[in-house]
């Protein structure tokens, strides 16, 4: 196993799930008094395996298609426009 990439995975992938909306969907069920926590727990994880999975199986395929490096910038890219579209509505609430 390369521990490195595993890290640095884990890493990004914690960073970036950290206060999104699975996590706080994942938190509003845990505050149902009346449910399992470890339901609540096993379904969540569950549910972000096969994402996770589901993205594994989508690169693997989009890499036999497109070079790494431009599948890189065209990733880097849409983050971008998501960021901007963001902002912008973001500020167009706020104004």
């Amino acid at each position: 196993m390369d521990w490195k990439l595993f890290v640095t995975v884990f890493g990004a992938i914690f960073i970036a799930e950290m206060a999104d909306k699975t996590q706080l969907v994942t938190l509003l069920f845990a505050a149902d008094k009346e449910v399992s926590k470890l339901t609540v727990f096993l379904g969540s994880a569950f549910a972000l395996v096969l994402a996770s999975a589901i993205g594994v199986a989508a690169g693997s395929l989009l890499s036999q298609l497109i070079s790494a490096r431009l599948l890189s910038m065209i990733a880097g890219a849409s983050f971008i426009v998501i960021g901007i579209f963001t902002f912008y509505h973001g500020w167009q609430n706020a104004v």
